[in-house]
């Protein structure tokens, strides 16, 4: 295999700062946190990301995620009407109050579980989507399962206390991440910082909401037993991070929490895409081929995670066949790229052709099987 170093110097647009020493996460008075960047999954930050806490009303989170997924594959609309029954009516906790027996459309049923985090609102989703509660859990730890979510059992979708409900730090990052990913759409309820409804006013519990421009979601959560917790995302210059608290003592303390974590990783790392989807990267030649060379690049963007300052100390390399013959199909995988900071794998992407190669007539495949003898 023939390896061919890629020099990032030629990427650099602007002053790259000489490489830092990356100080630790702040402490955090929080029995467990977790600090992702959005874009490439990189972790920048963890405690105990693992252990099995109570969620509380995170577990809205996946109860979204399960409703949009159903709004997307077409088995609910958000103008259906949602019977209310006495099960959703009398639910305890938070509630944006609906009425036993009224008709609610699905998109205030989820405004009233993102913004007010109503347990009623939850209730009313799962046995319009499902048919019935337990019906409705069974699919959110299906979602839970395929997302690899592997701290975590539910079951009931509004978060209250109940006995093997739970998940992790890391987990409820993974979630975020899905919502954010896939469902674009609805992400914005997660940055309304009130909802009215029954002529009820509320606010988002969300306090960053206010502290924060660039934070737009997601959720807090609290039961005495799983203390205050809080999902939180922000953006700042293309760079998207989230953060999950969980079991702080105090709302004001999580927020307070979340801000830290939330400027530590903005303060100290820095995202670069460092090749885009199409782009070429190298031309390679293609033998017995209408034509005699391809563009060879990746079908999507090659993003990295870094700390501050250390740019200049990326590496690329590119791995490819020592010859490609055709005929070669568009986005056929001919070879990959590994990028590394210093000694350490960072990301990698397989690299294809970028348009198709058909295979030459007769003179040009002999001609060329007579050049590859001679190599």
């Amino acid at each position: 295999m023939v390896r061919l170093l890629i020099a990032l110097v030629a990427l650099i647009a602007g002053f790259a700062r000489a490489e830092e020493a990356l100080p630790p996460a702040p402490p955090l008075p929080v029995k467990a946190y977790f600090l992702l960047d959005h874009a490439t999954g990189t972790v920048l930050a963890e405690s105990a990301a693992d252990e099995r806490l109570e969620p509380a009303s995170l577990t809205k989170v996946m109860t979204a995620y399960v409703v949009f997924k159903a709004l997307r594959e077409g088995r609910i609309a958000l103008t259906d009407p949602v019977l209310v029954s006495e099960r959703a009516w009398r639910m305890r906790g938070s509630r944006m109050f609906i009425e036993v027996g009224s008709r609610v459309p699905v998109e205030d049923l989820l405004r009233g579980l993102i913004v007010q985090s109503g347990n009623d609102a939850a209730v009313a989703l799962a046995e319009h989507l499902a048919g019935s509660v337990d019906a409705f859990v069974a699919l959110m730890n299906e979602e839970a399962a395929a997302l690899g979510m592997t701290n975590t059992s539910f079951r009931n979708p509004s978060g209250l206390p109940a006995k093997e409900h739970y998940s992790s730090a890391r987990d409820q990052a993974v979630l975020a991440r899905a919502i954010i990913n896939e469902f674009p759409e609805y992400y914005g309820w997660y940055s309304e910082r009130e909802y009215t409804w029954n002529d009820i006013k509320q606010y988002n519990r969300n306090r960053l909401l206010w502290r924060d421009e660039h934070v737009d979601g997601l959720k807090t959560g609290y039961t005495r037993a799983a203390g205050y917790c809080l999902v939180s995302s922000a953006e700042r210059d293309g760079m998207r991070l989230i953060a999950v608290v969980l079991g702080a003592e105090s709302a004001s303390q999580r927020t307070t929490a979340a801000e830290r974590l939330l400027a530590y990783g903005f303060d100290h790392f820095e995202t670069h895409r460092l090749f885009a989807a199409g782009e070429e990267l190298t031309a390679a030649r293609v033998f017995g081929g209408a034509s005699e060379v391809t563009a060879l690049g990746l079908l999507h963007d090659l993003v990295v995670t870094i700390p501050r300052g250390s740019y200049r100390a990326l590496r690329a390399s590119l791995t490819l066949p020592p010859r490609l013959i055709a005929p070669l199909a568009e986005h056929a995988e001919v070879g990959a790229v590994e990028v590394r900071l210093a000694d350490k794998a960072l990301a990698a992407a397989p690299v294809v052709a970028l348009e198709a190669v058909a295979e030459g007539g007769p003179w040009t495949r002999l001609r060329d099987e007579v050049m590859l003898w001679f190599e």
